[in-house]
């Protein structure tokens, strides 16, 4: 794979297996147009389908993370039009945004969100939905779509109130209020904050870290995790031993088990 993708709005990069995806609109705060969007999902996947990739970092230029969908493009959010029919809004929200946001959760690589700045709407969703969040000091999270009268989509109403249980998950929708970046690492919506000149070295570390794990247990263990969500203890259950049982025939359980009896550092592959 070539070492840098070159793009207007999003930029690509790929480095010690790891898929490097940043959002370049730094003047409209990296507010995500269709044709963003449709690139994003499309890196996404395929991150998963190449086993070359082993790790994803999304982030983005300039001051904002993701101001959320680009309303005035009309692309990618509600908008308002004149001709709209009954259904029009639903199907946009299921192709566009959901979409989106599924495109995170399924990924079967590892996806850390570096967020630099300010996200917005569906731009928060884009990063509440990653595996791991990194936030600079300056970051902060809105959910905005209140402010306009809207109710919220791209998975808001689902991943909140998983990440934060109901009542917290209600007041920031129905307050919009900003969430500075240590309050959000308090509620456990980030899992780090840093100083803004140390986010890239701070993702980079961890994601060259995953990259050099087990992937396909680390895939596993996502799908397991995010299920687990959904899922009565039974189902929980019979998936682990599933997931166990298929992970055991990759060459990276093989290679852990032999390097704990060996008594040495193991070196995964990601096969």
């Amino acid at each position: 794979m070539p070492p840098e993708t070159p793009s207007d709005e999003i930029r690509h990069r790929f480095e010690n297996g790891v898929s490097w995806i940043t959002l370049n609109r730094p003047d409209a705060m990296n507010a995500l147009t269709r044709d963003q969007r449709e690139r994003l999902i499309a890196l996404l996947g395929e991150a998963s389908a190449d086993p070359g990739t082993r790790a994803v970092v999304l982030t983005a230029t300039g001051k904002g993370f993701c101001a959320g969908a680009d309303l005035r493009s009309n692309a990618t959010g509600t908008g308002t039009t004149a001709d709209r029919v009954a259904g029009d809004v639903s199907r946009m929200i299921r192709l566009g945004a959901q979409r989106l946001v599924t495109a995170v959760l399924d990924c079967e690589k590892p996806v850390i969100a570096a967020v630099n700045g300010t996200a917005a709407g569906i731009g928060a969703h884009l990063a509440l939905a990653c595996d791991l969040v990194i936030a600079a000091e300056e970051a902060r999270f809105i959910e905005v779509f209140v402010r306009r009268g809207l109710v919220p989509d791209g998975a808001g109403a689902y991943l909140l109130p998983r990440l934060l249980g109901p009542q917290k998950a209600k007041e920031l929708m129905f307050f919009g209020d900003a969430v500075p970046a240590e309050e959000a690492a308090r509620l456990g919506l980030v899992n780090k904050v840093v100083p803004a000149d140390e986010l890239e070295a701070a993702a980079r570390a961890w994601a060259e870290r995953l990259a050099q794990g087990p992937t396909r247990a680390l895939a596993l263990t996502k799908q397991l995790v995010n299920a687990s969500l959904d899922s009565d203890r039974a189902t929980a259950l019979a998936a682990e031993a599933a997931a166990q049982e298929l992970n055991m025939t990759t060459a990276d359980a093989n290679e852990g088990v032999a390097g704990f009896v060996e008594r040495r550092t193991p070196k995964y592959l990601g096969r």
